[in-house]
Formats: C-alpha cells, sequence, structure tokens
C-alpha cells in the first residue's frame, strides 16, 4: 500500500482508475450494523428490524459485507437476519469496531480500472463525522482495514496544499455517472464557516482532487442542500445520476417550506451545467415529502436516498401520499430493476435512510 506523498502522475485518475457509476454490477454492498444508540434515540430495536428488511433485499442480486462491532452485535445481527428470512450464505460478516453506522461516508469507495489487467483499489480519504461530531476514530479506519483484507492497492488522497494530510470527503458528498461527471455541491464542499472539511481550500484545488482521485474531468456544482441534513449539503438527499445524462432532482411545490428556495435555485442550475462531453443533463422531478418531524426537529426525508443494487432499487418511504409517485418515478428511470419502497419513518431519525447507510463495491 502506499502511504508516501502522492504527486500527479501517482494518482488514481493518472494511472487509468475511475469510479464506477453505482448502477453497474456490484461485487458486494457493505453496510455496518447498528449498535450506537446515539443514532437512534430510543429507536434502536425497530431499526434493527428495518437493517433485517434492507439486507433480505441487497441479498437477492449480490452479497452482502456486514461490519459489526463485536461479538455480542454479531450474535444479535445474525438472530435479527435469520428472522427476517435473509439467507445468510450471502453475508460477510466482519468483526472490526466502528463509532456509528454510516457506511456510505466511512466505508472504502472503490476504483477500478481495465487495463492493463482488471483491478479494483481504494480511495483513503479521511472521515471526521461531518466535521460535527466527536466520535469518527474507528470509522476513520475502515478503508484501511478493508485494503488489508481483501489484498487491495489503497490511495491516499492528500490535500494539494499539505501532503501531510489526507482530503476530507464523504462518500455521500458525490455522485458520479462513471463516464466523466462527478456532482456534489457548494453547501457541503465549499462553505469556510459551518462543518468546514477541508479548511483553506479553493474551489479550483477541490475539483483538481476530485478529478485526481475519482477519475473524472468534469465538476458540477450544485447550492444548498435540504433541511434538516446534518451533513450540511450532501449531495446524496437532493440530486442523483439514474443513467449517463439524466439526473433526479427533488423539488418542492410549497412555496413556504424550507426547501423551496434552494431546490428552485437548484433546478435553474442544472439548466445549466453540462456533461463531459458537452451535452445537456435530463433532469426529471422527485417529489419532497411533507415535512417530518421529530422531538421539535425537522429531518432530512428525501426519496433522492435510494440505493442501486444489482437487482434492486430499495427507496425510502415516509407514510406519505408523495411515496407512491416517488416510486412510481424511479421504477420507470429502472425498467431492469425491481424498485421497491423500505419504511424509513423511524430510519430518518437517525438523519440518513438507505443510501446513507450503504456503499458499493464494482466487480
Amino acid at each position: 500500500m502506499s502511504v508516501g506523498r502522492t504527486s500527479h502522475l501517482t494518482t488514481p485518475a493518472a494511472q487509468g482508475y475511475r469510479m464506477p457509476a453505482e448502477w453497474e454490477p456490484h461485487a458486494a454492498t457493505w453496510l455496518a450494523w447498528p449498535h450506537n444508540p446515539t443514532d437512534w434515540p430510543g429507536k434502536l430495536e425497530p431499526i434493527h428490524w428495518v437493517y433485517g428488511e434492507i439486507v433480505r433485499k441487497l441479498t437477492i442480486g449480490e452479497t452482502v459485507r456486514l461490519l459489526v462491532h463485536s461479538p455480542r452485535i454479531e450474535r444479535k445481527a445474525r438472530e435479527v437476519l435469520k428472522r427476517a428470512g435473509v439467507n445468510l450464505q450471502r453475508v460477510e460478516f466482519l468483526r472490526w469496531p466502528s463509532n456509528r453506522g454510516w457506511t456510505r461516508d466511512c466505508g472504502p469507495i472503490f476504483v477500478t480500472r481495465a487495463r492493463p489487467h482488471r483491478e479494483k483499489a481504494i480511495l483513503r480519504f479521511r472521515f471526521n463525522a461531518w466535521a460535527r461530531y466527536p466520535d469518527w476514530r474507528l470509522d476513520n479506519q475502515v478503508p484501511e482495514r478493508a485494503a488489508r483484507r481483501y489484498h487491495r492497492r489503497l490511495f491516499p488522497i492528500r490535500r494539494p496544499d499539505d501532503p501531510g494530510k489526507l482530503f476530507v470527503l464523504e462518500g455521500g458528498a458525490i455522485d458520479v455517472n462513471g463516464r466523466g461527471t462527478v456532482i456534489t455541491t457548494e453547501e457541503c464542499l465549499l462553505d469556510q464557516r459551518v462543518q468546514v472539511r477541508n479548511p483553506g481550500l479553493t474551489r479550483a484545488q477541490i475539483e483538481q482532487t476530485l478529478r485526481d482521485s475519482l477519475g473524472v474531468t468534469n465538476v458540477l456544482w450544485l447550492g444548498h442542500g435540504i433541511a434538516g441534513d446534518d451533513t450540511h449539503g450532501h449531495v446524496d438527499d437532493l440530486c442523483r445520476f439514474v443513467n449517463r445524462n439524466t439526473v433526479v432532482l427533488c423539488r418542492e411545490k410549497n412555496p413556504r417550506d424550507k426547501n423551496y428556495r434552494a431546490l428552485e435555485e437548484n433546478w435553474e442550475r442544472i439548466r445549466g451545467l453540462r456533461l463531459e462531453d458537452g451535452s445537456r443533463i435530463e433532469a426529471v422531478p422527485l417529489p419532497m415529502p411533507a415535512p417530518l418531524m421529530f422531538d421539535g426537529l425537522r429531518l432530512p426525508a428525501s426519496y433522492a436516498n435510494f440505493y442501486i443494487a444489482n437487482g434492486v432499487v430499495i427507496v425510502p418511504t415516509f407514510n406519505d401520499a408523495a411515496d407512491r409517485i416517488a416510486l412510481g418515478t424511479l421504477a420507470e428511470l429502472f425498467p431492469g430493476r425491481a424498485v421497491v419502497g423500505i419504511h424509513a419513518v423511524d430510519l430518518v431519525w437517525g438523519f440518513g435512510t438507505l443510501h446513507c447507510l450503504t456503499q458499493q463495491e464494482p466487480l
């Protein structure tokens, strides 16, 4: 594994690696069994059964690599999964200690290359719990553990102004089309006042780091994320690629809703953005559910937090009239996959849902 100073010529992109799109074939999905009660205060037991349903749907088409914090947690996970009807032969239990369960953000981000031979590697970004929470050091070790366990090359992604420090990035902050374009938000990666990931870095420096690490040539910027999102602007609650040239983008109909102005601004922006080949982006509106509150807090309920697996697209649902519209919209966009809802009213109390919990490993 490489641990030294990274030059431009040794970047993943320079060596032919790219981050595949989520709909490309998977070897596995990574998850972490929930064990930290602060993630879902008062709701941890019901969340275990939601996980049982998630794993049951995913293992129909692929392996699930499941992080379990301890032997006791593994026993609990096995019990729940067995009772939920999961084929445990499709689950690989990895007894690695973790702080929390948000694998999209702390788990291994994979890149692949076809030449000189097909190879899979892991990008080593720094995870610091969204520059918000103090419990992150165990989660920050997951990419190294994954590289050692599966004998994958590990690319440390370093700050361009200080190669002694790793660049901070979470998987939920980016979405790629697999052909050279990544989309993200200014609120998450550029803000220098709130939850600052990479203090002092310019837009140009951040864009170059994304190009060098993800193997993209084109970086697209939306503005703000949705209300209630404690990540401060992750794009996976807002806008997602569904194929090379099409995104779904959340849209709020109620002008009095907190999300209305930011989402309308993003709709205006997307019209002016172009893909890596200069073509326009096709944008399909995805509805927003009615505001979901718990204990006086606005929760980041969003249908954009779906996850694309080999044979299925799992979509968070919220007992809302818009559930049917969101499922129907996505079913039309993924004709080769079953599109199924996962009840997420309890799940979103953790300030994230299905995409936040999962991380794909490409073939």
